[in-house]
């Protein structure tokens, strides 16, 4: 198996186009399926774009991490605390806003080593619980939520464009451990 690197994603052109072009392209890979071409286009449009990607990564609440394959990046890992949360949270609560990985990585423990360096983070952030939102119709990835321990706590209504949606709100008590 070909050795799964991570590093910080830096305020530099290359790297905020990469961010990018994964995360437009794992967002329309998973929500394709379920959710009309014009909704994803609405979402990316406003998320992924260079200026709000390059205001997150200039936010010091927010951290970035590529992961990479033969240095190719792969899929990315994006934690938030304090105000740069996407709801309300304690202060010692850390939000794993996204955990992205190409398809074709899929099954490959790419997700795996993103969300470990985020129990790191945790850790290092002595935070009391780790939290996130996902998509209920994304059963791969709740499965895989649930497989590290996180537990359904509430619910939120995640905007698709202009269609409502509900995210399951899932936590992990970092006192577990």
């Amino acid at each position: 198996m070909r050795e799964i690197s991570i590093r910080p994603v830096q305020l530099i052109d290359a790297d905020i186009l990469d961010l990018q072009k994964i995360g437009r392209r794992t967002f329309t890979d998973t929500f394709r399926p379920f959710n009309s071409l014009s909704s994803i286009e609405t979402y990316i449009d406003r998320k992924f774009n260079v200026e709000q990607l390059t205001a997150e990564l200039k936010n010091s609440e927010s951290e970035f991490y590529f992961a990479e394959i033969d240095k190719q990046v792969v899929g990315y890992l994006k934690v938030n605390i304090g105000k740069a949360q996407t709801e309300a949270m304690p202060s010692d609560y850390m939000e794993v806003e996204r955990i992205y990985v190409l398809s074709e990585f899929h099954g490959k423990k790419v997700g795996q080593k993103l969300f470990e360096l985020a129990l790191q983070l945790a850790y290092k952030k002595s935070v009391k619980s780790i939290w996130l939102g996902v998509w209920k119709k994304n059963r791969r990835a709740v499965r895989f939520y649930e497989k590290n321990g996180f537990v359904e706590f509430d619910e939120h209504i995640f905007m698709m464009g202009d269609d409502k949606q509900t995210d399951i709100m899932m936590k992990l008590d970092m006192n577990r451990f």
